[in-house]
């Protein structure tokens, strides 16, 4: 069961307030709007409901399940593996951006913090989010199972906020979307939990085109 320090530490970790910039990107959400794929509250739910259930569900969580298991073993050679492998599953150079600068960003701030081991991550090309925030789960005693959770909510609120900026959403619409969408999270948890490795992989084609379109976007609000 997870701890009431631990719950603290989760909730720092996922709060929008974390200084590591995910406030900066959309992932490709931007160029989606503007290309009109996604001018309404039901076209946002679609979007985002479909990147948790082909990429969320089937790459990021069970890579970061493997991540926590590789840290929790201080298998190194584990870890650079699978910070490597999610980052050839980034299909675009500003969603690989997007990963190494956040990853990088919160290794920054936890060796601030004094939290052993992250210097060498602070520059390391591989740094991942989900490296680092596995990492920082491990440390603060954090069950894997609210670890993973965690993560997902996190990547939902942040794609709600944009939707709500973006499309635009009214603040009541936007809090709607994320309670449908929350819904999700528990079975995609499941799944991710219970992966196999030769099943880990998935791929979302527009996610693809909105984020190579958005590169060469002339006029963003996001980085990605």
């Amino acid at each position: 069961m997870v701890t009431d320090l631990a719950l603290l530490r989760l909730l720092q970790l996922v709060s929008p307030g974390l200084p590591i910039g995910m406030y900066s990107y959309s992932q490709g959400f931007e160029r989606a709007v503007d290309d009109g794929w996604i001018s309404n509250a039901a076209d946002a739910g679609e979007w985002i409901g479909g990147l948790m259930d082909s990429c969320l569900a089937r790459i990021d969580l069970p890579i970061l399940v493997r991540l926590y298991d590789a840290w929790a073993c201080s298998n190194v050679e584990q870890v650079d593996y699978w910070s490597r492998t999610l980052m050839a599953f980034r299909e675009t150079a500003e969603l690989r951006a997007e990963d190494r600068q956040t990853g990088q960003a919160l290794a920054r701030l936890l060796d601030s913090m004094a939290i052993a081991d992250m210097q060498l991550w602070i520059r390391k090309p591989e740094a991942t989010l989900a490296t680092i925030f596995s990492f920082a789960a491990v440390n603060w005693g954090i069950p894997k199972r609210e670890t993973t959770i965690g993560y997902l909510w996190s990547w939902l609120e942040n794609q709600v906020l944009c939707a709500v900026k973006l499309v635009p959403l009214g603040q009541v619409a936007g809090q709607r979307l994320l309670t449908d969408l929350a819904g999700k999270v528990p079975a995609i948890v499941d799944e991710a939990l219970n992966l196999a490795d030769i099943d880990i992989g998935g791929s979302a084609f527009g996610l693809a085109l909105a984020s190579s379109r958005h590169e060469i976007q002339y006029s963003r609000l996001f980085r990605s």
